[in-house]
């Protein structure tokens, strides 16, 4: 029976149960101390937990919960929800005016999100209601190491994740047990590296002696080797074929299991990346084991209703051996102030992070960006690892344009391949050939077209357009552009696939931007590059002779400035620092990457575009702006679901249905992101639907193309001006 004076923290409706706020607070202290207490920082969880509801006890707040839920029909007619979350921050700063400034914002924002300071402040004001009884002060202990100012808001943020996940696990397990007994329960580290292992035996078994699979066995001994040291930074420098991303795993479970680590998150720039990596280690460790977490996965594709529960789940919290992810997930999640973002980042301690194709870092929020990761790898016990074939600097003192663009990185980043292993020369398959003078359209097209088969990468999606439509048309001829939606792009990605394994003479040529350039498996004996940095170059050479099988081939790199030049910006930002090299290099040699991004570094004016550093690196943080400001990509395009394949039926579902979860996630692999421009050009001509509120359609078929994708240049869109 419950006792009428117990202050009510949750009523479950389906059976009128009750949680009393004694319980939950209780229950959510001994969460978040268990949490936090893998950083030092228990007694801090276990302070929040107790305080955070105290709110509750205010009557009116009482009221609320009766009523809304129907409990007590006295009070059906309250309806306005008071704010509880402030009485437990204000209760912070009585009790604890020490550590007020790290566990009173967690507490005030644990429903709203963390707070720019100045609108904190206010928030905090406010006396405690009368009703609500003060609690007497425990004792604490928080052990930190030297704690620099870049430290500050992460700490902040870590016990707000502490916090607001204890806060909704206990809630969960009360108001619906069945689908909290799907969380949990996963295999262990020492486990996962038994199952690797015995993959890789069976890999070996059936592998034949060849000079590409013993430099494989060596670096997967190397990173053997390199695990047993305590956490740190480390660096895996592999060229393409050198077997990284299996090694680089091979090197985080040794690691994780002799320092006790939690889990392995996987953190990669590219999409196609990201799914031809989860494929792979779902065929290892089963995909009860490997979280893939990106804007591209749908979750209702996959049929077992518990397991597709219990990843749905997991993205929430994170809770899994292994992640794969995408930067902007990882990165703005570090930087967010909202509940349900940060909720994971408690469990980023006391884990491995691999970031894969680490060149790809925005220089732009470089400072931020190394500073996090010291952050956690110092307070939070986390180890890194950098794996790319195109290692750049990250450790030292960062030069830019000016002093006031310079930063200290970190201290040291740990190379497990040493150089004298020279791996790029045991792993050469291509050269370099630089095209003497600009070039248009027509002579690059000519170029092309000697070669039965042959890739093509360039900048933009206009010129990967202008090329394609010069191509000869015998033979396969296939483009490849963002202007196309994601089905369209892996079907297309398959067929070159499929075209390359024949053994024929048909010719095979294609044009594509950038996004075929990494994490693409792909062999053409043949590859041209439009002028761009030495990463990206090399990169593009990646595709080119990926087996080895053809002796040296060769990567061409062009310019189109008979055309137009680069524009201003990164690209052109990066060539620039290609060119400012000179031409007497080894451009797959490691020296070269360090040369080249010392010139890229010396071109940019601020390693903090957005000033993170004035909104975060102080005691009054400015996390919600901070939050704001922190998007590693700029999006200034719309989203517009297109007219391919089988898409009308599922955008007939949507009409039907209303917005969905799963009918968006769907719809998400036909849509193509447009800009703003070409955006207002297809409204003004009548051909963008607008079902519900931001979402876009184009239902013609006139206007996406079976082999190019969307056309925003067409005989159809000037007939519809005219009229």
């Amino acid at each position: 029976m419950q006792d009428s004076n117990a202050i009510i923290s949750h009523i479950r409706q389906y059976d009128m149960a009750v949680q009393t706020n004694e319980s939950h607070q209780r229950c959510v202290a001994e969460k978040a101390e268990r949490f936090a207490a893998e950083f030092g920082m228990g007694d801090l969880g276990r302070i929040m937990g107790l305080l955070h509801d105290k709110g509750k006890e205010q009557i009116e707040w009482q009221k609320y919960i009766q009523g809304v839920t129907g409990y007590n029909k006295d009070f059906a007619n309250v309806r306005t929800r008071p704010n509880h979350s402030y009485v437990g921050a204000v209760m912070a700063q009585k009790l604890y005016p020490q550590i007020s400034p790290f566990i009173a914002q967690p507490i005030a924002g644990h429903h709203r999100g963390l707070y720019d300071y100045c609108e904190y402040i206010e928030e905090t004001k406010r006396e405690i209601p009368n009703e609500v009884t003060l609690e007497t002060a425990i004792p604490y202990q928080m052990k930190l190491p030297k704690v620099e100012q870049f430290d500050l808001h992460h700490i902040v943020r870590m016990l707000f994740s502490c916090l607001v996940d204890a806060d909704s696990l206990d809630t969960e397990e009360f108001m619906a047990p069945a689908q909290a007994k799907l969380r949990g329960s996963h295999t262990t580290m020492p486990e996962l590296l038994q199952m690797l292992e015995a993959h890789l035996q069976k890999l070996k078994s059936n592998a034949p002696d060849t000079e590409v699979n013993r430099i494989r066995n060596y670096v997967q001994e190397q990173c053997i080797k390199e695990s047993q040291d305590c956490g740190g930074f480390y660096s895996l420098t592999v060229p393409t074929g050198g077997g990284k991303t299996l090694s680089s795993v091979l090197w985080a479970l040794h690691h994780a299991v002799k320092n006790n680590l939690q889990r392995i998150i996987i953190a990669i720039p590219y999409t196609s990346i990201i799914v031809q990596t989860a494929a792979t280690l779902k065929q290892i460790f089963g995909e009860n084991n490997v979280l893939e977490h990106h804007s591209n996965i749908n979750l209702e594709d996959i049929k077992n209703t518990e397991l597709r529960e219990r990843l749905q789940l997991a993205t929430e919290n994170w809770d899994y051996p292994i992640i794969v992810t995408t930067n902007v997930q990882l990165f703005e999640s570090l930087f967010s102030n909202r509940r349900s973002d940060c909720r994971k980042l408690h469990n980023i301690a006391k884990s491995v992070i691999i970031l894969d194709e680490v060149q790809t870092l925005p220089l732009g929020f470089y400072k931020p960006i190394v500073h996090t990761l010291n952050t956690l790898q110092r307070v939070f016990g986390t180890s890194v690892l950098f794996t790319t074939a195109s290692q750049p600097i990250l450790s030292g003192r960062i030069e830019g344009t000016n002093p006031m663009a310079s930063f200290d990185a970190l201290q040291s980043v740990r190379e497990i391949i040493p150089v004298e292993a020279q791996l790029h020369e045991k792993l050469r398959r291509v050269e370099l050939q630089f095209i003497d003078g600009a070039k248009n359209y027509d002579e690059i097209a000519e170029e092309l077209a000697k070669h039965q088969k042959v890739l093509c990468i360039v900048n933009t999606r206009r010129d990967a357009k202008e090329l394609y439509d010069r191509l000869p048309k015998e033979g396969i001829r296939l483009h490849l552009s963002r202007m196309m939606c994601p089905a369209h792009v892996s079907a297309t990605i398959e067929s070159v696939k499929e075209a390359l394994k024949k053994q024929d003479n048909q010719p095979i040529r294609v044009i594509a931007t950038q996004l075929i350039e990494a994490g693409v498996d792909i062999d053409f004996p043949v590859v041209f590059r439009q002028e761009a940095g030495l990463d990206s170059i090399l990169q593009a050479a990646g595709r080119c002779n990926r087996e080895g099988k053809m002796g040296i081939c060769s990567t061409f790199v062009f310019s189109l400035g008979k055309e137009h030049q680069l524009p201003p910006g990164f690209i052109k930002q990066t060539n620039n620092a290609r060119l400012g090299m000179g031409q007497n290099h080894d451009w797959f040699a490691p020296e070269a990457m360090t040369c080249y991004f010392k010139q890229l570094h010396s071109r940019i004016n601020d390693f903090d575009e957005k000033q993170i550093q004035k909104l975060l690196y102080k005691p009054e943080c400015e996390f919600e702006e901070a939050a704001n400001q922190f998007h590693l990509i700029d999006d200034l395009t719309k989203s517009v679901i297109i007219n391919w394949n089988n898409s009308l039926n599922i955008y007939q579902q949507l009409i039907a249905q209303g917005p969905s979860y799963s009918l968006m996630k769907k719809l998400a692999q036909y849509s193509v992101n447009i800009r703003e421009r070409d955006f207002k050009k297809l409204q003004s001509a009548g051909a963008i639907d607008e079902p519900f509120e931001n979402i876009f359609a184009i239902t013609n078929p006139n206007i996406y193309k079976a082999d190019t994708g969307l056309s925003i240049e067409n005989q159809w869109l000037e007939e519809t001006y005219i009229i």
